[in-house]
């Protein structure tokens, strides 16, 4: 594990500092370090292993198998099974990179109604849009602008994004802010 410094985990952190009793959804999977870091901040956390619920669901890395209608529905119901605005905060993380484009545009539309208006969201999305595969990592809240990541091997993304495809990706939401890191992961702060 590496620590590194998050300029969008801190402008995350930015937007919530100073509130209490928010409702943060992290699909990432739980990890006791992130339970801890943020309701020791005052927040109630959700958290999701969408990863693995994607891998339990459609199988394959292969985005074709993620186009079913059923497995799609399915998949929201296990993963993003919430009330309407729930959630004051998401971290995502990287795993949008693994979704194929009918599960992704399914996701990010109930990402939408999940959240509150005027909430934030964190992706982070590889920079070199010409890899065949890329990292997958696991991230841990050290402070509130430094995180332990560590790699868990390595997949191949369903799809790859610059900064244009990200934009349009998020759309329907307020505003997308971009922070470049020397490791090649693009983080981004989404105001819903």
């Amino acid at each position: 594990m590496a620590e590194r410094a998050s300029r969008g985990l801190a402008g995350f952190f930015d937007h919530i500092r100073g509130q209490a009793g928010l409702t943060i959804l992290d699909l990432g999977g739980a990890t006791q370090q992130n339970v801890s870091f943020i309701t020791n901040l005052g927040h109630r956390l959700y958290s999701e292993d969408f990863l693995h619920i994607l891998g339990e669901t459609f199988g394959t890395d292969d985005p074709a198998e993620q186009s079913n209608p059923g497995q799609i529905e399915y998949f929201l119901r296990q993963t993003l099974d919430y009330p309407e605005h729930q959630f004051d905060g998401v971290l995502l993380w990287d795993v949008l990179e693994y979704l194929g484009p009918a599960l992704l545009t399914a996701v990010v539309e109930r990402l939408h109604k999940i959240v509150r208006p005027g909430s934030y969201m964190l992706a982070f999305f590889h920079s070199d849009d010409k890899l065949e595969t890329v990292p997958c990592y696991t991230f841990r809240i050290q402070e509130m602008n430094a995180l332990l990541v560590a790699q868990l091997g390595a997949h191949r993304p369903s799809q790859l994004f610059n900064n244009r495809s990200v934009e349009k990706l998020f759309g329907d939401f307020e505003s997308v802010k971009f922070f470049l890191t020397r490791e090649r992961l693009r983080e981004v702060v989404i105001k819903a």
